[in-house]
């Protein structure tokens, strides 16, 4: 019962860990809308990657390597504000087809930017920590397998939800329809970019 218990804590976490709407997530409705679900769901699992990789420093408890990628943060997160004004203005300035096409483009492309992207901010394990602490799962070390297995699931879960729900919708978009996407997505993502970037300068 524990262990189960433990389980679906993690998941919980996963979730909500995934759901706010961040630069990742407006890329993945992009995507999905512009290439088909596919492309969205690789790069959700990008993300999915990431989560659990921190996820696994943070319920192991591997000091070590948390205290390295932390010292490291600040080149690491240039890297990844650089990348995500990068992909803004490939957003901004993408050309839709006539019609959504399948999936077209590098599957491994979108589930490894997805992946740097997240991968890029050394803090999410220090996040994972905290609430692994509030949630009383980081006194439990013998379950911090069902930890990590819960996070990346909660984690996948919301992906599979999003780019079903957007996949659904995606029919409706005609040309012009996806050229405002991309335009509006490529800004928000460009925000994300400036803030992120900004916040480096400012600290």
């Amino acid at each position: 019962m524990r262990a189960l218990i433990t389980l679906i804590s993690a998941f919980g976490i996963g979730i909500s860990v995934a759901a706010p709407v961040g630069p990742i997530g407006v890329l993945v409705v992009q995507r999905v809308i512009a290439r088909g679900r596919l492309a969205g769901l690789l790069t959700g699992l990008g993300v999915a990657t990431a989560d659990g990789f921190y996820a696994i420093i943070a319920a192991f408890g591997l000091s070590a390597l948390s205290t390295f990628l932390i010292s490291i943060q600040t080149p690491v997160r240039l890297i990844g504000g650089l990348f995500l004004l990068y992909l803004g203005i490939k957003t901004l300035l993408a050309r839709p087809a006539e019609k959504a096409a399948v999936t077209s483009g590098s599957g491994a492309s979108d589930y490894l930017s997805a992946l740097a992207l997240t991968i890029t901010n050394p803090m999410t394990i220090l996040m994972f920590a905290g609430i692994f602490a509030g949630a009383g799962l980081s006194a439990q070390p013998e379950c911090a397998p069902l930890v990590v297995l819960g996070v990346f699931s909660g984690s996948i879960a919301w992906w599979l939800f999003l780019t079903t729900l957007v996949s659904l919708l995606r029919g409706r978009f005609n040309a012009v329809w996806m050229l405002w996407v991309n335009r509006i997505s490529g800004a928000v993502i460009l925000a994300f970019a400036l803030i992120a970037l900004f916040g480096l300068i400012s600290g």
